[in-house]
């Protein structure tokens, strides 16, 4: 470990500028391996043809560095404590560190054997693995520690996502830890269309130990309190209690479980055995120094990602990789305060970031003050209607509702920054854009099918199953009520609470299927839905 890695934050304030770029010019240290395309794929820059806002100044500046840069720079995880350079922990091995807080019982059976020969029989998936961890195993080892858990729990990214800090399952679980939206929720982590923070290394971090230890807590028993990290805690209860009531054991290997849960804890304990031991399996695991690999860097204005990846000097891939939890290409720093960085590059942002005295986002958000078509919204905030529909992902034949938040360039007339109230609220809302539409109520005949009501008014039959709530083979009761949503006619809007002209009535009766249900009486109008000036409906509305 280095002298500036030593240093508290105290220290580094009283580091002129000048002084702290030669420490870090001395004390270099290994540049984060590049992250495999097939396995991690970046989020994207704005695109090349786009028109941009106001081009943020560029970093040559004439100003000197301020003093307040190493201000900017903190551990977040050992702040202001001293450091001994002489302590000799630093130069430890943290791959032992983590063999020496092994805890857990062990698992052998064929799950394990299984997972084992997975493992051992693809050393270049291992290797990449590893190698992505190392950049955020000493956190996570020092926040197992600090929580009293089994440092086999700072494994367990290895089965949840490999350590892809932005891998999204088929179940649309999210992040190294593999958080669902709910309950992710459930633990402050902020999803909107600004930022994830279940991708957000340190809050997904903190947030998953958290849930985990809550888990134990509930069973009392690690592996089952993983069961239940990867069923959910009430499947797991279920089980429990059914063991209970038959009187069988309750321990994790006793239970009936689904295959994944089943093999869940012996993935994990395969891992476990690879790191006591990777030469038995043929495998070698990078070697991983007992310090920090990043710095966190505080933010106090709105920034491009793109510009933050510049101050840093370090590639944008490269810079998501610590900051996976962006959304947008502009950083808000109401809502993240911080950004995570390896040391050097680290102190480089902070320096760039004191220097700066330009504009440094040429993106803000704009509330959209009623629904309105994308191309309406882009020619308010003077872009393209491409390049609006592309930076918030608005797919074609959509309107946007008011009260959405849209990401939009930045004015020279914008001097302020997002508010923390938007940036943690924000959301977009759309709606079809398509012809207005009446909701109409009819009362059915003795004969009236879903399949029939579909027919006459020319609509698929699982939407009039929708709409009644019903099955689509279903038989109506005569006098029921059936809803139906039809386009409204352009040249005449009928009232709420109108009945149908009996020309539409004959119309009806004369499209009835047979002629036992032409008697059945005609339909009427009873409401009609529609939206601001007859555009905002979403088409097959259940009532």
């Amino acid at each position: 470990m280095t002298l500036l890695h030593r240093l508290s934050p105290k220290a580094l304030t009283r580091l002129s500028p000048l002084l702290l770029a030669a420490l870090l010019a001395a004390c270099a240290t290994t540049t984060p391996p590049a992250e495999p395309a097939a396995e991690a794929a970046p989020l994207p820059p704005p695109p090349a043809t786009a028109e941009p806002g106001p081009v943020p100044a560029q970093l040559a500046t004439p100003a000197p560095a301020r003093p307040s840069a190493a201000e900017l720079l903190e551990d977040n995880l050992r702040p202001g404590e001293k450091v001994d350079l002489d302590a000799p922990d630093v130069k430890a091995d943290l791959w032992a560190r983590v063999r020496g807080g092994f805890q857990l019982q062990d698992l052998d059976d064929d799950w394990v054997r299984k997972a084992e020969a997975w493992y051992s029989a693809r050393p270049d998936y291992v290797e990449r693995m590893t190698t992505r961890g190392s950049r955020y195993l000493f956190h996570i080892v020092e926040e197992v520690e600090k929580r009293g858990m089994p440092s086999e729990l700072a494994l367990l990214p290895f089965i949840e996502s490999a350590f892809v800090t932005h891998a999204v399952s088929s179940a649309k679980a999210t992040g190294m830890w593999q958080f669902m939206p709910a309950t992710g929720r459930d633990f402050d982590l902020k999803q909107n269309i600004f930022r994830d923070d279940r991708r957000d290394v340190l809050a997904s971090t903190s947030a998953a130990l958290d849930y985990l230890g809550r888990l134990y807590k509930m069973f009392g028993d690690w592996h089952l309190a993983l069961a239940a990290y990867n069923w959910g805690p009430g499947n797991v209860q279920k089980a429990v209690a059914r063991n209970q009531r038959l009187g069988l054991p309750t321990d994790y290997a006793s239970l009936k479980i689904p295959d994944e849960t089943r093999y869940y804890v012996p993935k994990l304990q395969a891992v476990k055995n690879i790191v006591f031991a990777p030469e038995r399996y043929a495998l070698t695991l990078p070697p991983v120094a007992n310090h920090p690999y990043f710095l966190s860097v505080k933010i106090e204005r709105d920034i491009d990602v793109a510009l933050a990846a510049q101050f840093a000097g370090i590639s944008l891939e490269t810079f998501q990789q610590f900051n996976p939890q962006m959304n947008k290409p502009v950083i808000l720093a109401a809502a993240t305060q911080q950004v995570l960085l390896p040391y050097d590059q680290a102190s480089a942002f902070a320096e760039s970031l004191a220097r700066h005295s330009g504009p440094m986002a040429s993106w803000t958000a704009w509330v959209v003050p009623k629904t309105m078509s994308p191309g309406e919204a882009a020619k308010r905030n003077g872009t393209s209607e491409s390049l609006l529909r592309e930076i918030n992902k608005i797919p074609p034949k959509m309107l946007v509702k008011a009260g959405s938040t849209l990401l939009v360039p930045r004015g020279e007339h914008v001097h302020t920054d997002v508010s923390e109230r938007l940036a943690d609220t924000a959301a977009l809302n759309l709606a079809p854009d398509a012809p207005p539409l009446r909701r109409l109520t009819l009362k059915a005949g003795k004969a009236d099918t879903v399949a029939g009501v579909a027919a006459r008014y020319k609509v698929r039959a699982e939407q009039v199953a929708q709409w009644n709530k019903v099955g689509s083979t279903a038989r109506f009761k005569p006098g029921q009520a059936i809803v139906v949503y039809t386009a409204a006619s352009p040249a005449r809007a009928v009232a709420s609470g109108r009945k149908a002209a009996p020309a539409r009535k004959a119309a009806a009766v004369a499209k009835a299927p047979t002629a036992k249900a032409s008697a059945r009486p005609a339909a009427k109008v009873v409401k009609t839905a529609s939206g601001g000036k007859g555009r905002n409906v979403v088409a097959a509305a259940a009532p």
